[in-house]
């Protein structure tokens, strides 16, 4: 992850901007005072995300200020800020990434068993409840489930024209593994999730708050533990008359190099589809694989069976095939 002002400044350039501006302005402070920077490095090093300690200050009441006036109360209140770092996680449970993972689900042979690795609570386990709106050169390309409009509707632009689904795939099975799963039904769980949403983002919240209705109607199954000791074992016992897809989206990496090393080399092994939704650095064999003029920095990589096949936005807002005649 780097030292504390390396993490900090490059989450300000590279996923805040344009995308929040009191956290890019509260990334670039932090990157710049080394008082504060010792706080964070007394952190356990899991902890440093920028992400988890803004989101654990706004929980206990940090003011939504410029960073001259935010960092006086973090200072104050840092040691109720650190207690809740380190009893929480970043678990940005965001719907909106199915926008991204649909056209792919869309083109594996189903029935589908979708099993989800760092689940949370599960909310991107439902692709086929949900609506989307793309919105595309072309004009607007609405997919809704068969027995009408979801609770929640997704909207996400791609950049150019391609071939979209016309129908949502058939799911007949879901689970996922998350160190810490998240009952949905838990008004103390669904505070923290809204929490994590970043600050300017209403819409999210929303979307959230109706993701959370269809989960909390059909609860998956999602077990707690580590990813690379259950991951194999879940898999075993999907339906055999399925096609099973293991997928995670911004998980991998909060896993060290040789935990994602024995990830990958085992969900490999196992008979299934592995889509993966994550930011460009994290898979470094996946982003080797990208065209020379690909800029992927700013952007997540979404990639089937290793391979990329696409740049996306971090929380599902923008989608841009690669090679663009994908069917």
């Amino acid at each position: 992850m780097g030292q504390p002002a390396d993490h900090y400044r490059r989450f300000a350039e590279f996923e805040a901007h344009g995308v929040s501006s009191l956290y890019e302005n509260w990334a670039l402070g932090v990157a710049g005072d080394e008082e504060v920077q010792s706080l964070i490095e007394a952190l356990p090093r899991q902890k440093w995300q920028a992400n988890l300690v803004f989101a654990s200050a706004r929980w206990n009441g940090a003011p939504l200020c410029d960073y001259s006036e935010f960092r006086g109360w973090l200072v104050e209140h840092w040691d109720e800020v650190a207690a809740t770092a380190k009893a929480r996680f970043t678990q940005t449970n965001e719907a909106g990434r199915c926008s991204v993972l649909l056209p792919e689900l869309a083109r594996i042979e189903g029935p589908l068993a979708l099993l989800e690795v760092g689940a949370a609570a599960g909310l991107c386990l439902y692709p086929d409840r949900y609506s989307y709106r793309y919105r595309t050169p072309g004009g607007v390309v609405s997919i809704d489930p068969a027995s009408g409009p979801g609770a929640l509707v997704l909207d996400c632009e791609v950049s150019v024209e391609m071939a979209l689904p016309t129908a949502l795939p058939e799911v007949v099975w879901r689970a996922g593994v998350d160190l810490t799963p998240i009952d949905i039904e838990d008004p103390d769980s669904l505070r923290w999730l809204s929490t994590l949403v970043w600050p300017e983002h209403m819409e999210r919240r929303s979307r959230l708050i109706a993701a959370a209705s269809v989960v909390a109607a059909d609860p998956p199954i999602v077990v707690a533990g580590d990813l690379n000791e259950e991951v194999a074992r879940l898999a075993a016992t999907a339906p055999k008359d399925t096609t099973l897809v293991i997928f995670h989206s911004a998980v991998l990496a909060y896993l060290s190099g040789e935990e994602k090393a024995v990830f990958v080399e085992q969900v490999q092994g196992i008979d299934g589809v592995w889509l993966s939704n994550e930011g460009a650095d994290v898979l470094p064999d996946v982003r080797s694989k990208l065209p020379a003029d690909i800029d992927a920095k700013a952007s997540f990589i979404l990639s089937r069976n290793g391979e990329p096949v696409a740049l996306a936005g971090g929380h599902g807002q923008w989608y841009h095939p690669l090679g663009h005649a994908r069917t």
